[in-house]
Formats: structure tokens, C-alpha cells, sequence
């Protein structure tokens, strides 16, 4: 799996416009907290399990992505999430597979805030919200 910073994922996916992009958090996370345009929301888990079906997912994104061969981008809130889903999609033959390091939200700050050190948001990068 390739990590990327948001900003080098921004770049990695202006060079492969086949990829797919795909938002594992949860949908309200999608939803209220914001998420980068053109994403597919695919979520790794939900409310109230919170317990990932890997088979469940990597079918899921095989079907959007129509295949296995397509170069897929995963983002969560930290970072987190996607490391696990990005082995999974590994594991079941996903070529190239890559995650954004820091998320969507980035890391919690000394306050317990987010997008206030680094992520996708810190960073600038395009997003928006319901």
C-alpha cells in the first residue's frame, strides 16, 4: 500500500483519472463532517457494530471499481481506518492501493481538536458538506 499526505493524494489522483476514490468513515461522517468531491462513500464499518465485514467491503469496492485492476484511494478521518481496509483490498488482490495519511480530519491536537496539524481539511484540498 502507497501512503500518501493529502496533498500528494490530491496530485496521485490528478495522474490517474481511473482511479477511484473511496471514503471508508461511517455515512454521517461522510455526510455532516464534510468529504472531498467525486469520493464514493464505501464505509468500513457503521453505527452501532463498529466491527469491519472485509469480504463485505472488498466486494463492494470491487463492484464499484468494476475490477480489481483499478488504482483505488482510500481516506478515513485520521488515517486509521484505512491502513486496515487497504490490507484487506491487498489480501484479495487490489494491484495498486493507496491511503491518505492523516485523513480527512488529521490528528487530535494538545486542545482534542482535529484538522488543526495536518489532513485533508488542514491542508486546504477541495471538500464539502450536506
Amino acid at each position: 500500500m502507497t501512503h500518501l499526505l493529502p496533498l500528494q493524494a490530491w496530485d496521485w489522483l490528478q495522474s490517474r483519472p481511473d482511479a477511484v476514490f473511496i471514503d471508508i468513515r461511517m455515512e454521517i461522517e461522510h455526510l455532516y463532517v464534510g468529504h472531498p468531491p467525486g469520493v464514493v462513500h464505501l464505509a468500513w464499518y457503521e453505527y452501532p457494530e463498529l466491527t469491519p465485514d472485509a469480504a463485505a467491503f472488498v466486494a463492494a469496492v470491487e463492484r464499484e471499481a468494476g475490477g480489481r485492476e483499478r488504482p483505488v484511494l482510500l481516506i478515513c478521518r485520521s488515517g486509521n481506518r484505512t491502513v486496515h481496509a487497504g490490507q484487506a483490498l491487498e489480501e484479495a488482490g487490489f494491484r495498486e492501493v493507496a491511503h491518505v495519511v492523516h485523513g480527512f480530519e488529521g490528528d487530535l491536537d494538545e486542545r482534542g481538536h482535529r484538522s488543526q496539524l495536518n489532513g485533508w481539511r488542514f491542508d486546504r484540498l477541495p471538500w464539502g458538506q450536506l
